[in-house]
Protein backbone atom coordinates (compact mmCIF):
# COMPACT_ATOMS: atom_id res chain seq x y z
CA UNK A 1 0.00 0.00 0.00
CA UNK A 2 2.98 2.27 0.17
CA UNK A 3 3.06 2.06 -3.59
CA UNK A 4 -0.47 3.46 -3.79
CA UNK A 5 0.52 6.50 -1.74
CA UNK A 6 3.54 7.12 -3.97
CA UNK A 7 1.42 6.77 -7.10
CA UNK A 8 -1.12 9.31 -5.83
CA UNK A 9 1.56 11.90 -5.08
CA UNK A 10 3.16 11.46 -8.51
CA UNK A 11 0.06 11.66 -10.69
CA UNK A 12 1.30 14.86 -12.32
CA UNK A 13 5.11 14.67 -12.49
CA UNK A 14 5.31 17.77 -14.70
CA UNK A 15 4.39 21.06 -13.00
CA UNK A 16 1.67 23.23 -14.54
CA UNK A 17 4.21 25.89 -15.49
CA UNK A 18 6.13 23.30 -17.47
CA UNK A 19 2.97 22.14 -19.26
CA UNK A 20 1.98 25.67 -20.22
CA UNK A 21 5.46 26.44 -21.49
CA UNK A 22 5.29 23.45 -23.84
CA UNK A 23 2.64 25.25 -25.91
CA UNK A 24 5.36 27.59 -27.17
CA UNK A 25 6.89 24.64 -29.03
CA UNK A 26 4.05 24.80 -31.58
CA UNK A 27 5.63 27.98 -32.96
CA UNK A 28 8.50 25.89 -34.28
CA UNK A 29 6.13 24.45 -36.87
CA UNK A 30 5.69 27.80 -38.64
CA UNK A 31 9.10 27.88 -40.37
CA UNK A 32 8.80 24.22 -41.28
CA UNK A 33 5.39 24.73 -42.89
CA UNK A 34 6.59 27.87 -44.69
CA UNK A 35 9.54 26.03 -46.22
CA UNK A 36 7.90 22.68 -46.97
CA UNK A 37 5.06 24.32 -48.93
CA UNK A 38 7.20 25.18 -51.98
CA UNK A 39 4.37 26.12 -54.40
CA UNK A 40 3.58 29.12 -52.20
CA UNK A 41 6.94 30.75 -53.00
CA UNK A 42 7.98 29.12 -56.28
CA UNK A 43 7.97 32.27 -58.40
CA UNK A 44 10.26 35.06 -59.51
CA UNK A 45 8.20 38.18 -58.82
CA UNK A 46 8.29 40.31 -56.70
CA UNK A 47 12.01 40.93 -56.74
CA UNK A 48 13.91 42.54 -53.90
CA UNK A 49 17.30 44.10 -54.77
CA UNK A 50 17.29 42.02 -58.00
CA UNK A 51 16.84 38.77 -56.04
CA UNK A 52 13.91 36.64 -57.15
CA UNK A 53 11.16 36.04 -54.61
CA UNK A 54 12.15 32.36 -54.38
CA UNK A 55 15.53 33.29 -52.84
CA UNK A 56 14.73 36.25 -50.62
CA UNK A 57 11.64 34.53 -49.19
CA UNK A 58 13.80 31.62 -48.01
CA UNK A 59 16.45 33.95 -46.63
CA UNK A 60 13.79 35.92 -44.77
CA UNK A 61 12.56 32.69 -43.18
CA UNK A 62 16.08 31.93 -41.96
CA UNK A 63 15.96 35.17 -39.96
CA UNK A 64 12.37 34.61 -38.82
CA UNK A 65 13.25 31.07 -37.76
CA UNK A 66 16.13 32.34 -35.65
CA UNK A 67 13.83 34.81 -33.87
CA UNK A 68 11.15 32.15 -33.32
CA UNK A 69 13.71 29.66 -32.02
CA UNK A 70 15.13 32.22 -29.57
CA UNK A 71 11.63 33.16 -28.40
CA UNK A 72 10.68 29.52 -27.82
CA UNK A 73 13.97 28.84 -26.05
CA UNK A 74 13.55 31.70 -23.58
CA UNK A 75 9.87 30.95 -22.98
CA UNK A 76 10.45 27.24 -22.32
CA UNK A 77 13.75 27.15 -20.44
CA UNK A 78 13.51 26.31 -16.78
CA UNK A 79 14.19 28.96 -14.21
CA UNK A 80 16.31 26.88 -11.84
CA UNK A 81 19.67 28.01 -10.55
CA UNK A 82 22.70 25.79 -10.81
CA UNK A 83 24.57 24.76 -7.66
CA UNK A 84 27.45 27.16 -8.29
CA UNK A 85 25.10 30.13 -8.58
CA UNK A 86 23.05 29.29 -5.49
CA UNK A 87 26.08 28.56 -3.29
CA UNK A 88 28.22 31.45 -4.37
CA UNK A 89 30.63 29.40 -6.52
CA UNK A 90 34.26 30.19 -7.24
CA UNK A 91 35.06 33.60 -8.62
Amino acid sequence: MAHDADAKTRTNPVPNAKLSSRHWLWLLLLPWIAMIWVPSYNRIEPQLFDFPFFYWYQLLWVLISAVITALVYFKTKTKTKSKSQSQGGAR
